[in-house]
């Protein structure tokens, strides 16, 4: 076979080549208009046949990689717990009265806490704040979560008060005499005066 024929031959092969690459590019969404062959690509009698070709390769725009990376979403207040935060919040204004357990009478603290538990978790707490907080879990202030029981001493050494934790340091609670069911802080200076710790009631735990 003679070098000329042998030639022809190679610079079909080259073109079908180049063609299934430009091809297989345009599949790809690479936009291949910009590429060209250098002078030495081209296929006369001396030349170097796969210099166009590298040349090409080196042109090939890097194809960006794409990886999903999956956001963490800040923790969210689990269903139950939700549940009854929203609940205790549709009860505000409800005036206070000593020894209440109901909407209609008004509520006292432990009575307002006793019917916001029955009524969505079908949990019955003990009927005063003391022995409220004689009952569940121990919690730790910087791990306090929505429904948790926060408690208080008003007078004495004695657990007097209770309410229950919403976030970010506010809670909801029936205060005292002339006044109705509210949403306090426990950064306010009476309440931080006062603060004694938190329970976590058995139903949320």
């Amino acid at each position: 076979m003679t070098s000329k024929r042998m030639m022809l031959l190679f610079s079909l092969a080259f073109l079908a080549s180049a063609s299934s690459m430009t091809q297989a590019s345009t599949n790809a969404g690479i936009d291949t208009r910009h590429w060209q062959m250098d002078s030495s690509s081209t296929l006369g009698v001396g030349a170097t046949p796969l210099s166009g070709t590298m040349l090409a390769l080196s042109n090939l725009p890097a194809l960006a990689e794409t990886s999903t990376v999956p956001t963490r979403s800040a923790p969210k207040t689990s269903g139950v717990r939700k549940l009854l935060a929203d609940f205790a919040v549709t009860l505000r204004d409800i005036r206070y009265r000593r020894g209440g357990r109901e909407p209609s009478t008004g509520f006292d603290c432990s009575g307002f806490v006793r019917y916001v538990f029955r009524h969505t978790l079908q949990q019955d707490l003990p009927s005063d704040s003391a022995s409220q907080y004689l009952s569940g879990e121990k919690v730790a202030r910087a791990d306090m979560k929505t429904g948790d029981l926060v408690f208080f001493r008003i007078r004495g050494k004695r657990i007097s008060h209770v309410g229950i934790y919403l976030d970010n340091g506010r809670f909801i609670h029936s205060p005292s005499t002339g006044k109705s069911v509210s949403i306090s802080n426990l950064s306010e200076a009476y309440w931080a005066k006062h603060f004694v710790g938190a329970k976590r009631p058995s139903g949320l735990s």
